[in-house]
């Protein structure tokens, strides 16, 4: 019986149920829909909560919204290979499982959410669920928020604590070998030891700018969309100012009748010595669009997006958006890719042989097709190599009698 074996004990079918039907283990903690619950106050993130970070960033502002998503629909749609050696399987369970990882998720959902959970928190969860033969029979994403590391003597955790609605759930972690039943994927964090840190803590003050200027933009529109004036007072007879009464009735007046979006080019009748002076913007009330133009570049860099894809103006960095898309596979998408998946190779495929290699289709992505046709040309002009030099340096398998210079 294999290390792995020994540390998770197979599980015996039930008298009432096929032995194939399995479920989370913190599904139970959910109940009914009325316990569902919000967030755990032990989570640490910098002196900004999952809850904050995820409201502030991901549902009200569009240009983190479109980040996020585009990272994690880009990278969850590439398709996955699985090798033995230098043979690439089509069929395999390790393939089947990550194809269908549970009855209400496929492998892009799936995915998707544990990309959009890396870059919302800064930190992913996969829980594996064992089968009756001791492989792992499916696989969840589990939310960051409700997910708490319990440090060991050593300082290493020795246990993950779900947590839903004061109920918890310890799935715990071999000493000896680190395995557990939870994967735990996570960005660089400078000061701490656990826990990742997310690209909207970088981005939390350009987001909190950005959605300013939106609620300032959204009170200007509810406001008629023009710019404060002023009522002047010209007093007439000796009356230096308003008397209490006449200044309160006319305050409650121009909140009743001539303010908000249902007054919108309301004529204004003005009496007894008044009159409107338009004010006009000042540079630093327009600089508001250039502030916010700034604010969404600061946030599409955070997270690693050409602000070219993300329609932001004034970014020239890039002469087309094809070298831009490109560029965002190369210097974010692969490598968050590869994090996911040499975490998958240490934890997952293990179950699966020793000899066994997780990797993605390359080849699937358009954005570098031109990259892999500049390569195999120069491959190809190389009178230097062998067949099968040539076929290892673009990532195909060795042929019979491929060893010798043509």
């Amino acid at each position: 019986m294999g290390p792995l074996n020994r540390l998770f004990q197979r599980i015996k079918p039930s008298e009432n149920k096929p032995s194939e039907l399995k479920q989370s283990a913190v599904a139970s903690l959910l109940g009914g829909a009325e316990t569902l619950w919000v967030g755990m106050n032990e989570a640490r993130w910098s002196g900004r909560n999952y809850q904050s970070l995820a409201d502030e960033g991901y549902r009200k502002n569009v240009i983190t919204h479109r980040a996020i998503r585009l990272l994690s629909e880009s990278a969850a749609a590439v398709p996955l290979v699985l090798f033995r050696g230098d043979q690439r399987l089509n069929h395999h369970p390790l393939l089947d499982l990550l194809n269908r990882p549970n009855p209400s998720q496929g492998r892009a959902v799936f995915f998707e959410t544990a990309y959009a959970y890396l870059n919302i928190a800064g930190n992913s969860y996969l829980e594996a669920v064992m089968g009756g033969d001791g492989l792992p029979l499916e696989l969840y994403a589990l939310r960051p928020d409700r997910m708490k590391i319990i440090p060991g003597p050593n300082g290493w955790p020795r246990a993950y604590a779900y947590g839903i609605s004061g109920k918890e759930h310890q799935f715990p972690v071999d000493a000896a070998t680190g395995q557990s039943l939870i994967l735990h994927v996570k960005t660089f964090h400078p000061t701490d030891d656990h826990y990742g840190m997310s690209p909207l803590e970088a981005a939390a003050y350009s987001i909190d700018v950005h959605n300013a200027a939106s609620g300032w933009n959204k009170a200007l529109l509810d406001n008629s969309a023009r710019p404060s004036g002023a009522l002047v007072f010209e007093p007439k007879e000796g009356n230096s100012v308003l008397s209490k009464e006449q200044f309160d009735r006319l305050k409650v007046e121009m909140e009743e009748n001539f303010q908000g979006s249902k007054n919108a080019r309301r004529p204004l009748l003005l009496e007894g010595g008044l009159k409107w002076q338009q004010m006009a913007f000042s540079p630093t009330d327009m600089d508001f669009i250039n502030a916010k133009h700034v604010s969404a570049r600061e946030i599409a860099t955070a997270f690693g997006v050409p602000p070219m894809m993300m329609s932001i103006p004034g970014d020239n960095t890039y002469s087309n958006y094809k070298e831009a898309n490109r560029a965002l596979w190369r210097s974010t998408l692969l490598p968050m890719m590869d994090k996911m998946m040499s975490s998958l190779n240490f934890w997952l495929t293990p179950y699966f042989g020793d000899d066994l290699r997780l990797d993605y289709d390359l080849d699937a992505i358009p954005a570098l097709s031109y990259d892999r046709q500049a390569l195999w040309q120069r491959v190809g002009a190389a009178d230097f190599l062998t067949l099968n030099e040539k076929r290892a340096a673009v990532g195909l398998g060795a042929l019979s009698g491929g060893d010798v210079i043509t």
